[in-house]
């Protein structure tokens, strides 16, 4: 579990519990708050952006770096960098 965690007591309607319940089933998680985490990294990037890490944005600037190396001040598409970030839309 992460260092900065709260702790909260909250009431679950009976759909919430079983949607908590299959989630801790199919991750093979120990409780609900483990549950209630993984429905928030699934599902929170709808609401709120996560914040990038060191790590990324050093990949990232690698990467762009990288590009202009081998194509001076070519431009690269939102495809490009999407795919050279493996990233889904």
């Amino acid at each position: 579990m992460e260092s900065d965690t709260i702790s909260a007591r909250i009431e679950l309607n009976s759909y919430a519990n079983k949607v908590l319940a299959v989630l801790k089933a199919k991750y093979g998680l120990k409780d609900k708050s483990e549950a209630i985490n993984k429905f928030a990294e699934l599902y929170g990037n709808e609401f709120v952006e996560k914040e990038a890490n060191e790590e990324y944005i050093k990949k990232m600037i690698e990467g762009v770096n990288e590009h202009l190396k081998k194509y001076k001040n070519r431009r690269m598409t939102s495809e490009e960098l999407d795919a050279l970030f493996e990233v889904n839309v």
